[in-house]
């Protein structure tokens, strides 16, 4: 039996599991712990390495098993864990995608507002051409982990004829991109709003993320001329970014502790 705590992030679930039960098999775990018939369930898990300085590190799985730079929303669940169960109010967390700081806000028993830092996005213009559809004109934005940004008027998300998780399937395993990408599809709604819609990289359609919300801000700003303050909105809520010139984009939003048990391991390979 492995120890889990599950929270989620606007919809978005983590599982959060000490790195020290992975055993080398976090591939297997993932798959195995995210499926949503068969185990707990979940988009991915977040493996919390305590080290021994006193620091944390996260390596995130996907439900798909596939290692991911690191997850914005992921990261934030992590925190919340860590606040509610550690009474730590600011924490920081080294990923693969870069060293984040998150900075507790409120919180309610489980329910939690958390801030955290999530770098200087990087933002560029790029067509895709997608076979059979034609050219898809986007952004590629680098926030510790790739993201492509489509913009669209619809209010299906839809764009090129297809709808947005055709599109975002084709994309997401486009030979331009050779490890994969996330794909967004935004909608500016006022220069200080935007709604969007996100297909994520190793799990398919999600209701949110916190790099998805971060890429597509920056994007909205870079390209769109949006407010440097601005709420973005997906399935799952809403999540605030400030992103000052020359300084780190932050990003705001909610985490709630869903429950903590054991799950059986049955199912992994010795």
């Amino acid at each position: 039996m492995i120890p889990f705590v599950k929270a989620h992030a606007c919809g978005n679930d983590f599982l959060v599991v000490e790195e020290t039960l992975a055993n080398g098999k976090h591939a297997q775990m993932a798959r195995l712990l995210c499926s949503r018939n068969y185990s707990v369930g979940a988009d991915g898990v977040e493996f919390l390495e305590r080290r021994s300085d006193g620091s944390f590190f996260l390596r995130l799985f996907n439900a798909d098993g596939s290692e991911a730079e690191l997850s914005g929303n992921g990261t934030r669940c992590v925190a919340a864990w860590l606040g509610f169960s550690e009474g730590l109010r600011e924490t920081k967390m080294g990923t693969p995608g870069g060293e984040k700081i998150c900075r507790v806000i409120e919180c309610n028993e489980e329910h939690f507002l958390i801030e955290t830092s999530m770098g200087i996005p990087k933002v560029e213009e790029r067509v895709v051409h997608v076979e059979g559809v034609g050219d898809i004109a986007g952004a590629v934005v680098d926030v510790g982990n790739p993201h492509f940004v489509i913009f669209t008027n619809d209010g299906t998300f839809a764009s090129h004829g297809l709808t947005w998780e055709d599109l975002g399937a084709r994309i997401c395993t486009h030979k331009d991109f050779p490890k994969g990408t996330n794909v967004e599809f935004v909608r500016v709604i006022a220069p200080n709003e935007i709604a969007f819609r996100i297909f994520e990289r190793g799990v398919g359609p999600t209701q949110s993320s916190g790099t998805g919300t971060s890429a597509s801000s920056a994007a909205s700003i870079v390209l769109r001329g949006c407010n440097r303050t601005l709420d973005a909105s997906s399935l799952g809520g809403a999540q605030r970014v400030v992103w000052n010139e020359g300084e780190q984009l932050m990003l705001t939003g909610p985490a709630q502790i869903v429950c903590k048990g054991e799950v059986s391991l049955q199912g992994i390979e010795a």
